[in-house]
């Protein structure tokens, strides 16, 4: 796979936004909360590609790929978020909720959360990227207005070919390191555990701060909101889509593979809840 692109493989300027029907969507409070989070942690991406690209820094291609491409594309997921809440909710001040919440993530953003070796932390990825285009197909299935269905549609196919990339590498890498299975099911279960945590969590609770500074910090308010979230995401998403995507940096011969994936099927719907 070449990690040589031309050019990104879709821009956010030619998306019309004029055309979005605020009316679909402007009360839909759910959504308001799953679009803000997700457009902060995307929009927070470039930290986590530094750390990335540090700790891959002496492969050119893998670091290349990095700052070049996915930082790029991940960074342009938060303008797209970013411009349609404004075009939706103008009232709300999306910069301002951002800053409070990129001072605490920056600060849990670190190398030490990291896999200890490169092929391990490759196929964490894989995890990410499995989550990331599984909560943008939900969205896409879920959006009745049809700009909102457009930009996460091409998120989501994006954050498929990121997991393509992050596969190939941990393949390589792995052929280098020779971890076997149990080693890296442990590195996707670590992962995959972390999805349901803190880093949305810590997204919706700035939002609300923010949204409705009443219920700042109120613990009851952030468990609903996350709750409803993850009905909306449940209700929409492709779970077999999802297993598939999880169990394939394990190379499992398919004997195994139909013994092993009904326990992690229902491990990843629990993620994915």
């Amino acid at each position: 796979m070449d990690a040589v692109a031309t050019e990104m493989p879709w821009r956010l300027e030619d998306i019309d936004l004029s055309r979005i029907e605020r009316n679909l969507v402007r009360d839909d409070e759910t959504l308001f909360y799953l679009l803000c989070s997700a457009s902060f942690i995307e929009s927070g991406s470039d930290l986590y590609t530094r750390n990335l690209v540090n700790y891959y820094q002496d492969d050119q291609d893998v670091a290349g790929w990095l700052g070049q491409h996915w930082e790029q594309e991940e960074l342009q997921h938060g303008r797209a978020l970013r411009a349609y809440i404004e075009h939706v909710w103008p009232e709300f001040d999306w910069q301002a909720a951002f800053d409070s919440f990129f001072d605490e993530y920056s600060r849990r953003c670190t190398l030490e959360e990291f896999e200890p070796t490169r092929a391990l932390e490759l196929a964490a990825r894989c995890v990410v990227e499995m989550g990331t285009a599984t909560l943008y197909r939900s969205l896409a299935e879920y959006a009745a207005e049809p700009v909102l269905r457009e930009i996460t549609t091409n998120i989501r196919t994006d954050e498929v070919r990121h997991y393509k990339y992050f596969y190939l590498y941990f393949n390589r890498y792995n052929t280098l390191e020779g971890n076997g299975r149990v080693k890296v099911l442990g590195a996707l279960v670590r992962r995959l555990l972390e999805i349901r945590n803190d880093d949305a969590e810590c997204a919706i609770r700035h939002v609300l701060n923010h949204r409705h500074p009443e219920h700042a910090n109120d613990k009851a308010w952030i468990e609903r909101i996350n709750a409803d979230a993850r009905r909306l995401v449940q209700r929409n998403v492709s779970a077999d889509m999802s297993v598939k995507m999880f169990l394939k940096p394990l190379n499992l011969p398919a004997r195994v593979l139909n013994g092993i994936e009904p326990p992690l099927a229902r491990m990843v719907h629990y993620a994915l809840r």
